[in-house]
């Protein structure tokens, strides 16, 4: 049988977010929380391989899809993403579910399962960082530099991310073979960085991320009290977050199942199909089809 992938709409708080799904909803689901630059299509050859589970991918406001609010007209914050996150989780009747995060959909997802710590039942992390040593300095300092100082010269820095040529850099980053990488990948996500007004939406995010690493041991308290099975299957080439934010995950669970691969930070691109067989693999055990 093949996996039927549905492309909806919903509105949250007045915000038309755009979700991936497939699945029917008495399966036991899975939650796609994608990051920086990109959207759920990060996940488009992800989604066919998980069979029997039902599987929602949104994009986050400002991303992809979703609507993109300019910054007078909303105050993004990953406070404000999360909770939207959970609003449309609450619509689509879901209360139970694995987490797989990436990048941004990281403390995203951490945000969901410290409120509502019995709801998530497993962690799948792509490059999804949750530790202090996972951070890379070289990729982060010109983010740092802007947070401690967001002057016209340090902006000026950061707004370079937002060029093709620098999001085409992160995907092809520690990837040994680049022809492997779909340039659709940069080039989409260029085009809706390019929107106008998203690279204010995008500053005020890099500036948000300060409040993250303060819930780490919020985040760690909990894999601790819940013991919550951990997957982290880790690009090793990351120019963001290192392999040491990978194996870190095995402090504080002892069902925390560490793979650093071949490839960079968006292993996805490069490695699905083997991502996919050890995401398999780990459902099988923590999320299992009824």
């Amino acid at each position: 049988m093949s996996v039927v992938v549905h492309h909806r709409y919903a509105t949250v708080q007045g915000h038309r977010l755009f979700y991936r799904e497939s699945g029917s909803a008495d399966l036991p689901t899975i939650v796609l929380l994608h990051g920086f630059p990109t959207s759920s299509f990060m996940f488009r050859n992800l989604i066919p391989q998980l069979e029997g589970y039902r599987v929602i991918a949104p994009d986050h406001l400002g991303f992809g899809l979703s609507d993109a609010p300019t910054v007078e007209e909303f105050d993004y914050s990953f406070d404000a993403l999360a909770e939207l996150t959970q609003g449309l989780l609450e619509q689509l009747g879901v209360n139970r579910y694995a987490l797989v995060v990436h990048d941004y959909g990281a403390p995203i997802g951490w945000r969901l399962a410290i409120g509502n710590p019995k709801s998530v039942v497993a962690v799948i992390s792509q490059n999804g960082n949750g530790y202090d040593e996972g951070f890379v300095a070289s990729g982060w300092q010109i983010i740092w530099d802007y947070q401690r100082d967001p002057s016209g010269r340090n902006e000026a820095a950061l707004r370079k991310v937002f060029t093709l040529a620098a999001i085409r850099q992160q995907y092809v980053t520690g990837v040994e073979d680049e022809s492997l990488l779909s340039p659709d990948t940069w080039t989409l996500d260029h085009a809706y960085l390019s929107r106008p007004g998203n690279a204010e939406v995008q500053l005020k995010l890099f500036a948000d991320y300060v409040t993250n690493p303060p819930l780490y041991p919020a985040l760690h308290e909990w894999l601790r009290a819940e013991q919550v099975p951990v997957l982290a299957t880790w690009g090793k080439y990351d120019p963001f977050f290192g392999p040491d934010g990978a194996r870190a995950f095995a402090r504080d669970t002892e069902n925390a199942e560490i793979h650093v691969m071949e490839g960079g930070h968006f292993l996805l691109e490069s490695a699905c199909d083997e991502v996919a067989a050890l995401i398999r693999e780990f459902l099988a055990e923590n999320l299992p089809v009824t």
